[in-house]
């Protein structure tokens, strides 16, 4: 593929487009992370921002999200961690979200800019009724969190903005799921994509639990389904694969920069060089996977004629003999009369002399 047709298939399509085209997507979700880069780098948290969707766009990354919320709006001061303190020692959701929330509407609007001049699709989550009005705009997309799958005033408020919307299924039970698809549809038509998600952070693999993207695209056949990955990145990417395999052609998954780096959202997230080999594998799925119709393909072509077998003179047969088919055997190549013709010639005379082992064909015979 040349780098041209690359770009052309990362850049010129959206989300839902890609969706509706049934090709892969993949969301970095960088979320809150450029934080933790701005300090390390010794750069402003903006400078970092762009940074990070600048390097996911240069792997290949088809769109980015980020978190958009203030913590007092998000949590109470007394709400207890739920991820791992080894890993991220805050204990307290409301500390946690406090450290990561200076950003606002100027931040997000210079953000969304950057990525339309780049060539990157821009979405970010709001975790509240002011920031889902002024993102707005900005996105084409509406992505909902699990945390807020039950929170149906705020999902109607967003579905009555009559934009198409990924809502992330994590933590919960199939009537919970299907209350908030009514509540959207109470309100808008537009596409609506599925995550399924685990709500552990990081998710061991023996609890990614994928078959439930079967159970959603069964209960919910006319969605797209997708999944939002939590698990850190296997060595050869088999969680994502796996889930594209069994129907998500959405993956979001935590993008950073830095893997090393203590905080929340990255030690179980991709960098650029895991998003290039997920790209680079399920390109490859996609190649060998093929289409789904019952018929030989053009480049078996020179096999069915040779390796197949055709009706084939076991003995001499002279001109005039009635065929017999003690007189036949069947032999490869397979460009003379099929096997499965035998009845049509069984009876016939040979119009010419014919050699033992010679490939029977109908000019051959009266």
């Amino acid at each position: 593929m040349s780098n041209a047709s690359f770009w052309e298939r990362i850049v010129l399509k959206t989300i839902i487009e890609r969706c509706q085209a049934g090709e892969f997507t993949l969301i970095a979700e960088i979320g809150v992370n450029y934080y933790d880069i701005a300090k390390k780098l010794h750069i402003s948290p903006m400078e970092a921002a762009k940074f990070m969707v600048l390097s996911a766009r240069n792997a290949g990354v088809h769109a980015v999200k980020f978190q958009t919320y203030k913590a007092e709006t998000l949590a109470s001061r007394y709400s207890p961690s739920y991820w791992d303190t080894t890993e991220e020692p805050t204990s307290s959701q409301f500390e946690l979200f406090k450290k990561f929330d200076s950003f606002g509407e100027p931040e997000y609007q210079e953000l969304s800019r950057f990525c339309d001049q780049i060539g990157i699709e821009f979405c970010s989550t709001p975790f509240d009724f002011e920031s889902a009005d002024y993102l707005a705009p900005l996105m084409n997309v509406y992505k909902i969190s699990s945390s807020d799958l039950t929170n149906l005033p705020f999902i109607a408020h967003m579905a009555k903005k009559e934009k198409p919307i990924l809502l992330s299924t994590g933590a919960s039970n199939l009537d919970e799921i299907s209350a908030a698809v009514s509540c959207i549809r109470k309100y808008n038509n537009e596409e609506l994509i599925l995550l399924h998600c685990v709500l552990e952070y990081p998710t061991p693999y023996e609890h990614a639990n994928l078959d439930k993207i079967r159970a959603l695209k069964k209960a919910f056949p006319e969605v797209t389904v997708g999944y939002s990955d939590h698990t850190k990145p296997d060595a050869s990417y088999d969680v994502i694969k796996t889930a594209y395999l069994l129907g998500a052609t959405v993956v979001e998954k935590h993008f950073t920069v830095d893997k090393t780096l203590q905080g929340n959202d990255h030690y179980h997230a991709m960098d650029p060089y895991d998003a290039e080999k997920i790209l680079a594998a399920i390109y490859h799925i996609d190649e060998i996977k093929g289409k789904d119709k019952l018929c030989a393909l053009e480049s078996e072509q020179a096999a069915r004629e040779n390796a197949r077998r055709s009706i084939v003179a076991a003995v001499d047969i002279p001109a005039g003999t009635m065929i017999l088919e003690e007189m036949l055997t069947f032999k490869r190549p397979g460009h003379g009369i099929s096997p499965k013709d035998l009845t049509n010639i069984l009876g016939k005379r040979a119009k010419e002399d014919i050699e033992m082992d010679a490939v029977l064909e109908y000019k051959m015979l009266e």
